[in-house]
């Protein structure tokens, strides 16, 4: 668990010593004897990284604040609240998988139980972005004692996966090797996750929660827009699995029309495998070895062995602190909480308030820009990589990543030193859930791009997901979301990659936010929006609708949505010396819940840029 202090950086004295001062001198004097031995640069920028604030920074000094309301060790939930009587909610990404959350809620089912419900229902309706062939994490809080966790549910590399497998003889990557065919497929984790979540904390049986799915998969559901933009998007891919055309494409391979009805007779015999045996009943029997034959016809490196190792972890969240706000978030192998939490306090820093709009975002992007940079350089699996996370989160850290930042100039992403890169909305889902009890999920889950690799093994009706694209299949090489990274996240046998998945918990003395999106890369920079936007005292339903901005390190742009900048704004950026680039597209499908602890007033809002709804009841 990560902690982190309740109180800015500041300067204390002691007789005849001020610390940060001799710190900042140190450290200054040791960084201009290298620059006797290594270029101007290198040095400067190292020096101006590492070294600690000054205590009286125009532009970023810690700005004073109320004492931290966090819990003295700044692990635990905030202090106990008088009860006040809540409705529950669930925010999800399509109409029929938040109706079948509150199926189950209303059936004497806890929060727990719901996303075991919400989920399955999203692989038969959003199979586009999620499904029993993907994984993904669910951030978990249950009341009664204020246990927190995260269900770790990514995708594993197949046991004879290898470093170069995606390049080839001359150590070039192979087109599309790691996106597309069965060899681009991780071994699955959401199956394994639903079996968990109802054992360990549900209080109904798994097989009664996975009834609604059961249903919707077997007597069909109409076909929606979104949805219909997906399949004629992917009609191609599809139509070369026979199984995958089947569930999705007409007699004739054509694309349904918009209200045609979408029947999955395989997806409705798996999942009722699953709801009789549980995990073995995807990981062992007939299932199994139905997908491993067709994973092997293929072209795909699965075994019986890989299947039946699989295992849900649970990992302990990631925890920081911003203007008093608790901040609650997926640990690794997700790099998004370490993100989020880095650039929060990155700004913590800077008062925000204080500045005209142009130069809050550019700010904002200035955090972003570090936060990607640490992110492409330093996180993988944690079960196979030693991470500096303490260091990540640390604030001390993110003062010294603040020092770099001037309110009045970009600082391209070459002066950042990190690694070195070759020239160079996403297909995931997320919801959010909270009972009456106050037992809440954050969950993201996915099967990587759009349908995954396209691919459904015969007689499984499980499309696999393109999740072996999110390693480093060359360290420097952009993934098909930009995103580069380094030999932490480098393919291993049984190693689980780098995700952006970033579900996250907000809590405040007033109350709380529930909130995760979809958008690959673009995940991490729209929880920071939602989180700095909830902060500042923003409802849900203006949280999902913001208009986002975004950037990664690498390349070094600012991608934003039409209208999430000004004409003004634009110009002020561009002078700043920010590369701008206006998105053909929107991104995300964000579904936040938040809860007002005074009155017990819960909101629930879908991102209108989907078709998802959220229910308060």
């Amino acid at each position: 668990m990560i902690k982190s202090s309740s109180e800015p950086r500041r300067a204390r004295h002691y007789p005849g010593v001020w610390l940060p001062v001799v710190a900042l001198v140190a450290s200054l004097t040791a960084s201009l004897k290298a620059l006797l031995k290594a270029s101007f640069k290198a040095s400067l920028i190292a020096a101006i990284i590492a070294a600690p604030p000054p205590a009286r920074a125009d532009d970023a000094a810690a700005v004073p604040r109320a004492k931290s309301s966090l819990p003295a060790n700044g692990n635990g939930p905030l202090p106990a609240r008088s009860a006040v009587a809540h409705k529950a909610a669930i925010a999800s990404a399509y109409p029929v998988a938040s109706q079948a959350g509150q199926e189950i809620l209303a059936a004497g089912g806890n929060a727990f139980d719901a996303a075991v419900a919400v989920s399955a229902a999203l692989a038969v309706v959003e199979p586009s972005s999620s499904g029993l062939g993907g994984g993904g994490f669910y951030l978990l809080h249950r009341q009664s004692d204020g246990y927190e966790t995260m269900l770790d549910a990514r995708e594993k590399a197949p046991g004879a996966a290898s470093r170069d497998m995606y390049l080839d003889k001359a150590g070039n990557p192979i087109e599309n090797a790691s996106i597309a065919g069965a060899l681009a497929a991780g071994i699955p984790g959401e199956p394994a996750a639903f079996d968990y979540l109802a054992r360990k904390y549900g209080k109904l049986p798994l097989k009664q929660s996975l009834q609604p799915a059961i249903r919707l998969a077997r007597e069909g559901f109409p076909l929606y827009a979104r949805l219909q933009g997906g399949i004629r998007y992917k009609r191609d891919v599809l139509a070369r699995s026979p199984d995958a055309a089947k569930a999705f494409l007409t007699a004739n391979g054509a694309v349904p029309d918009v209200g045609a009805i979408i029947k999955q007779p395989d997806l409705a015999v798996t999942l009722e495998a699953i709801a009789n045996q549980g995990a073995p009943g995807f990981y062992a029997g007939r299932v199994a070895a139905d997908l491993v034959a067709g994973v092997h016809a293929d072209g795909g490196i699965w075994t019986l062995k890989d299947l039946a190792a699989y295992r849900v972890i649970e990992r302990k969240p990631l925890i920081g602190e911003y203007h008093g706000a608790r901040i609650v978030s997926a640990s690794p192998p997700s790099s998004g909480g370490i993100a989020v939490i880095d650039a929060l306090h990155i700004l913590a820093g800077f008062d925000l308030g204080k500045y005209d709009s142009a130069t809050r975002k550019h700010l904002v992007i200035e955090a972003m820009r570090r936060a990607y940079r640490d992110r492409a350089i330093y996180l993988g699996d944690p079960d196979f990589v030693k991470m500096p996370l303490a260091q990540l989160a640390s604030k001390d850290y993110a003062a010294g990543q603040r020092s770099s930042i001037r309110t009045d100039k970009a600082m391209p992403s070459s002066l950042l030193p990190g690694i070195e890169s070759e020239p160079v909305g996403m297909q995931t889902t997320h919801f959010s859930v909270l009972d009456a009890d106050g037992n809440r999920v954050a969950a993201t889950i996915s099967v990587n791009l759009f349908f995954g690799t396209g691919y459904m093994p015969p007689k499984t009706g499980v499309l696999l997901n393109n999740t072996m694209d999110d390693f480093s299949t060359k360290p420097g090489r952009p993934n098909e979301f930009g995103l580069v990274g380094a030999t932490a996240n480098a393919i291993a046998a049984n190693k689980r990659s780098l995700s952006s998945m970033s579900p996250t918990f907000v809590e405040t003395p007033k109350g709380l936010m529930i909130v995760g999106s979809p958008g690959g890369s673009y995940i991490i920079s729209m929880v920071l929006l939602g989180t700095l936007n909830y902060l500042d005292g923003m409802n849900a339903a203006d949280i999902v609708k913001y208009p986002h901005y975004h950037h990664q390190y690498l390349p070094d742009e600012v991608d934003y949505e039409q209208g999430a900048l000004s004409d003004a704004e634009i110009k002020e950026l561009q002078a700043m010396g920010h590369s701008l680039k206006v998105s053909g597209r929107q991104w995300g499908n964000m579904q936040v819940i938040t809860w007002d602890y005074a009155t017990g007033k819960v909101d629930a809002a879908s991102d209108p840029r989907g078709e998802g709804v959220g229910l308060v009841y």
